[in-house]
């Protein structure tokens, strides 16, 4: 495996704590998440420090197990997990904390998952990052560095831990605030690979957050306030990232919000006509901010298909869900990305939205219907997920609809749209329900979590597991909130908070 480091590492370093930054996903994976690679990046320039990343396919470490003194897990996905569980079951590292002994590595986390929700997880971890670690994460290793070199125990050191912010101990910590990164020093890919999932690929962080905040969208609400990387960084870090690559990628939740998108087109743009083969892509763009300037850097990068995410196909349930976009904008961009040199366009939505009818169904086979009408030889495609409430947004109230009655409306969308030629995509009614459980479930789970990885971790297991510890999977997830009952991540001290996300559960459930 070749690999570019854009960063100057040290090879020499006088390194007297060894970490492990532990992915739950192959190599390839790991080469491709940004936020997991900005870490190893920031602890591998850090003086005394010896940091390795280890992957599920990981066969030889260059640091005995022995001598790892923290691990520190990315979890990004509720069903991360089963993948974590087995790099610990790998190294013969008990699952619990209260378990492991002090010769056993410090285990900690951070990421979307335990951001949102960590108490399903708690007693697996010895402490857990709550927010953005983009920062944070560095400063708590050269403090558990600090306490080892001073002789510290564990228990001091997780005391002296639990008072920052960010970081939650649990059994101490009563309340804890998320961590903030402001992105002045902007994120992007610091090692460059052919074994990577995007091969060789510059991936640059240019915003974060999103001011739309659909109801239901916890990635808008988790990385509030909503910040934007300045134009003149974004242009120098594409410059380093060119003199390597000739593959870059743009990522954010709100990219075609930021105050420059034009200009950093314009600038890839007019690279292009200069005779350089650049290939840019993006993560799914506002349908209402596809512009021909846009679409023409795209094609001109090679990209020939994009997303637009509508959410539902009615007005009505796009207002309930706080997706402010209207018809006439989305039949605008699709006609945009055709004439802009586009081969498709993929429309990501979703089904079972809090107050979705049969009606709101129907107008997903009007709305296909009449986009293939006046977009003939343009691939439109579908693609469908089911709705799961989560922590920290206006609909973590709500309930999860049944597998039964998704599955019925998956068939339908499909056997309706494959008559006008279309093949949509559908994410699984099961599997979302058990990521349903996990959003919403507490610290009850945690012998259920167990089972499941013992029994092998597929959709089975978790069905058997609820059966034998007697455990009412529905509770969580369909179980419908009290608006004023104590949910399990309220310790949590996120901006906005409990009293906004009410307000504006009833403003749009009213809808």
């Amino acid at each position: 495996m070749s690999e570019i480091y854009l960063y100057d590492r040290q090879f020499n370093k006088n390194t007297d704590y060894n970490v492990w930054m532990g992915f739950p996903g192959c190599t390839g994976f790991s080469l491709s998440s940004l936020g997991f690679m900005w870490l190893f990046k920031s602890l591998d320039e850090e003086d005394g420090i010896n940091v390795e990343r280890v992957c599920t396919d990981t066969k030889i470490t260059q640091i005995n197990a022995k001598d790892v003194n923290a691990i520190c897990f990315s979890f990004s996905f509720d069903m991360d997990f089963i993948s974590i569980f087995s790099i610990l079951d790998k190294y013969n590292i008990p699952f619990k904390s209260k378990d492991r002994e002090d010769n056993f590595p410090l285990i900690f986390a951070g990421g979307p998952v335990v951001t949102a929700n960590p108490e399903p997880y708690k007693e697996f971890f010895d402490f857990l990052i709550i927010g953005d670690g983009d920062i944070c994460n560095l400063e708590i290793i050269k403090l558990c560095r600090k306490y080892k070199l001073a002789g510290k125990s564990k228990r001091e050191l997780l005391n002296e831990l639990s008072s920052l912010d960010g970081v939650y101990v649990p059994n101490i910590t009563q309340t804890v605030k998320k961590s903030h990164y402001d992105l002045s020093k902007c994120v992007y890919t610091p090692i460059l690979s052919d074994e990577s999932f995007f091969p060789n690929t510059f991936i640059i962080e240019v915003s974060r957050g999103c001011f739309n905040c659909c109801g239901f969208c916890i990635a808008s609400y988790l990385n509030l306030p909503v910040r934007f990387v300045d134009y003149e960084t974004i242009i120098e870090k594409l410059e380093l990232g060119l003199k390597h690559t000739n593959k870059i990628a743009l990522l954010g939740a709100l990219i075609s919000a930021h105050p420059r998108f034009s200009d950093i087109c314009e600038y890839v743009y007019k690279r292009i006509q200069s005779g350089e083969k650049i290939e840019m892509s993006v993560s799914s763009l506002r349908a209402d901010a596809i512009t021909p300037d846009v679409i023409r850097t795209l094609a001109a990068a090679g990209q020939k298909h994009t997303t637009i995410a509508i959410e539902a196909a009615s007005e009505r349930l796009r207002k309930v869900v706080n997706k402010n976009l209207t018809e006439e904008q989305i039949f605008n961009a699709v006609k945009i990305a055709k004439e802009g040199g586009l081969k498709g366009i993929k429309i990501y939505s979703m089904i079972g939205l809090p107050t979705e009818s049969q009606e709101d169904i129907d107008e997903f086979i009007r709305l296909a219907k009449d986009l293939k009408a006046i977009n003939k030889g343009f691939d439109i495609t579908f693609s469908f997920s089911t709705f799961v409430p989560k922590p920290h947004t206006p609909f973590q109230w709500c309930a999860k609809e049944s597998i039964k009655s998704l599955e019925i409306k998956q068939n339908y969308l499909k056997k309706e749209l494959s008559k006008l030629g279309m093949k949509p995509k559908f994410s699984s009614a099961k599997w979302d329900y058990y990521q349903a459980l996990l959003s919403r479930g507490d610290s009850t789970l945690a012998d259920y979590l167990i089972e499941v990885y013992k029994n092998g971790s597929k959709l089975g297991a978790f069905k058997s597991a609820a059966k034998k510890l007697s455990i009412d999977t529905d509770k969580f997830v369909e179980g419908v909130y009290d608006i004023n009952q104590k949910l399990p991540w309220d310790f949590i001290v996120l901006n906005p908070g409990k009293e906004f996300l009410k307000n504006e559960y009833e403003r749009l459930i009213n809808n």
